[in-house]
């Protein structure tokens, strides 16, 4: 079997409304509370679950990326718009609500929920694979 990453534990400052919006989204299902610990779970997919939990001291934003099929990323775009969300074309650039095509796919980041860089790509650029089908 090969070896798949289950759960990461994200930082945040109110776990339900950082599960809620992340999963809105992207379009995915959360539950408030889990089943085992403290944490607002969101189910990315089969393979992945993003746990939120909450915390009072300051944290080190993190940076996620999610490789998705055009359809899904026209899909999550669209949400980011309808929200109001800002993007940007680069991780760390202004707000500039560009899509980056510089790397053979379609690229955009956020930062909500809690300040993290959220990424949504169409093909990877850290490995030699299509895109998601």
């Amino acid at each position: 079997m090969p070896i798949v990453l289950d759960h990461l534990i994200v930082p945040s400052r109110n776990r339900v409304e950082s599960a809620k919006s992340l999963a809105g989204i992207l379009g995915v299902p959360w539950a408030e509370n889990a089943a085992i610990g403290p944490f607002s779970p969101v189910f990315v997919s089969d393979e992945l679950t993003l746990d939120f939990d909450e915390s009072g001291d300051a944290f080190h934003p993190g940076h996620f990326c999610f490789r998705v099929s055009e359809t899904e990323f026209d899909a999550v775009l669209a949400r980011l718009v309808q929200r109001t969300i800002p993007y940007r074309s680069l991780p760390l650039g202004p707000v500039d609500h560009q899509v980056n095509v510089s790397l053979k796919g379609r690229i955009v980041y956020w930062s909500e929920p809690n300040e993290h860089v959220w990424e949504m790509l169409t093909v990877s650029y850290a490995r030699k694979t299509g895109p998601v089908r």
